[in-house]
């Protein structure tokens, strides 16, 4: 059941993202408002109206600012929606706020990476193809290999042999990307490695949350996975990472260039 979902939506999320635009920004928006949604789940604040509500609204209103291209007044409606959290959540705020923030960032990152029209898909795939088989080369290393366990008390299924075997197959994606002449050997490599662990560290971060209020899956959304934080847990670390190492080289509007020229 897990292969058979991943066979049907990860065609779908690149398909989505090659067309870019309205298209990808629509299906962005809706999984940054699962992940919120499911986030407040594991914490128990799943039926606070009062959190939920304005949350769902400030990640949809900032969507459709990122549609129409409006990227600083996404980050104003963000940080408005922030704010009224931390005014109206209570004494669950710092997890209400998080959650959001988590949400958030996932949105803008996702966007920002895709949002150059010459090298976004090329980046984006990047980011997809190193968080896919780090999680694929982890769970077979980790499966064929066994040996010491990575971080018992957080995740223990998680092998130090299945952290090396993700990282060694997030290299081979960036010698494919340099052998295709889509960017240079050293800073793909660098890069492909950087976003390995930076995936691994946030599975294991959506483990220790899950695991701080006692909780197995995020939802049953995804039939052999679990909810959306489940599935997107790494990718949203690494696409976050990304949409800050790109803009810091190319600038809002220059992300995936950023990332891929050098």
């Amino acid at each position: 059941m897990r292969v058979v979902a991943a066979l049907v939506l990860a065609p779908i999320a690149i398909a989505l993202a090659y067309l870019g635009g309205v298209a990808w920004t629509v299906l962005v928006t809706l999984a940054a408002i699962g992940l919120f949604a499911e986030w407040l789940m594991i914490t128990g604040l799943g039926r606070e109206t009062r959190v939920l509500a304005p949350g769902i609204a400030a990640l949809l209103l900032a969507g459709l600012c990122l549609i129409a291209g409006q990227i600083d007044a996404a980050l104003l409606v963000l940080a408005v929606g922030a704010v009224a959290l931390v005014l109206i959540s209570g004494e669950r705020r710092n997890w209400a706020t998080a959650g959001f923030l988590y949400a958030a960032a996932a949105e803008i990152g996702s966007v920002l990476v895709r949002l150059d029209a010459v090298k976004g898909f090329a980046a984006l795939m990047f980011v997809f193809l190193v968080v896919w088989v780090t999680d694929i080369g982890g769970y077979f290393a980790g499966r064929s290999i066994g040996g010491p366990k990575l971080w018992v008390r957080v995740s223990p299924k998680k092998t130090w042999a299945g952290a090396i075997g993700g990282f060694v197959a997030s290299l081979l994606v960036a010698a494919g990307f340099v052998a295709f002449e889509i960017g240079t050997t050293g800073p793909l490599l660098l890069l492909g490695a950087l976003l390995s662990v930076v995936s691994q560290l946030g599975d294991l971060f959506e483990s220790a949350v899950k695991r701080r209020f006692g909780v197995k899956d995020s939802s049953h959304i995804i039939p052999g996975h679990g909810g959306l934080l489940d599935r997107l847990d790494g990718f949203v670390a690494a696409v976050i990472v990304a949409a800050i190492f790109g803009f810091l080289r190319g600038g809002a509007d220059g992300v995936g260039r950023g990332l891929m020229v050098w």
